[in-house]
């Protein structure tokens, strides 16, 4: 069994490849299938990560919608022919910056209590 730690560095690292990819805006992204696939990957490696957090860590922050950040992950995963990116990029702009809140604010309870 893996620390769960690992999963919640994860996440964190995910979303950071995805802010850095997305930084040129919503024209870069449509337009460009290599940003596409990597924001994509990181998406689906994210939701699977979350999937595996701990319940208790997710409860400090009921605010964010856990599990259907993995029901999305199963749909990249599983649907991907029939993703739709303006959908994909309306999460980043409206629900990954509090995503990124909540993981923060996690792994600063997290890592900085069990020394990671």
């Amino acid at each position: 069994m893996k620390d769960d730690r690992l999963y919640l560095v994860h996440v964190r690292d995910c979303l950071v490849k995805i802010q850095d990819y997305t930084q040129d805006g919503s024209f870069a992204f449509m337009e460009n299938g290599l940003i596409q696939d990597a924001v994509i990957r990181n998406l689906e490696i994210m939701g699977e990560s979350i999937k595996k957090l701990p319940a208790e860590w997710k409860s400090w922050h009921p605010e964010i919608e856990w599990v259907q950040i993995g029901n999305f992950r199963n749909v990249l995963a599983h649907d991907y022919l029939d993703i739709d990116l303006d959908v994909v990029w309306g999460i980043i702009e409206n629900f990954l910056p509090d995503l990124q809140r909540a993981i923060a604010s996690i792994c600063g309870q997290v890592l900085n209590e069990q020394g990671g």
